[in-house]
């Protein structure tokens, strides 16, 4: 029961996120502090980036504990992935120098079109990452009840 609060409840955050982020809602451009430098999407995709691999983590028991060794190397990465996701906020800011995470075109590294190009690909890894693993534990699952029926 426990596993399916947390994943309706993750579930809940992913969407809505995603929904926020894909229609460019004006709540994401609102400022959170009086020099509006910090933008409430900052914190709305960073509960995504961090909701959307638990949910997976949640919705499939094999890969809280796994049993077979394609399982654990899924649920390692997939662990990884979470980890990333926590730490999204603090590596971008590394990245953009700033909370709202804009970038230009100078020449340093922070703030600069290098750190835009490791920070696209750190959100775009997260949500891509979790999806992979998703789908390779799907196949694996047919694969196996495939093999199984022509034995069968």
């Amino acid at each position: 029961m426990k596993s399916r609060i947390w994943f309706c409840t993750l579930l809940f955050v992913s969407i809505i996120s995603l929904f926020l982020l894909v229609t460019g809602s004006s709540l994401l451009t609102l400022a959170l502090d009086r020099s509006d430098r910090i933008p409430l999407g900052t914190f709305i995709t960073w509960a995504g980036m961090i909701s959307l691999p638990l949910t997976l983590y949640w919705s499939i028991q094999e890969l809280r504990k796994p049993s077979t060794t394609l399982n654990k190397i899924l649920a390692g990465s997939l662990k990884v992935f979470i980890l990333l996701g926590i730490l999204w906020v603090p590596i971008s800011y590394l990245l953009a120098g700033n909370l709202s995470f804009s970038f230009s075109d100078k020449e340093t590294f922070i703030g600069g079109q290098t750190a835009m190009k490791w920070f696209w690909c750190l959100s775009y890894g997260i949500g891509s990452g979790t999806l992979i693993i998703g789908i390779i534990y799907l196949l694996a699952i047919i694969l196996r009840n495939s093999n199984q029926r022509n034995i069968a």
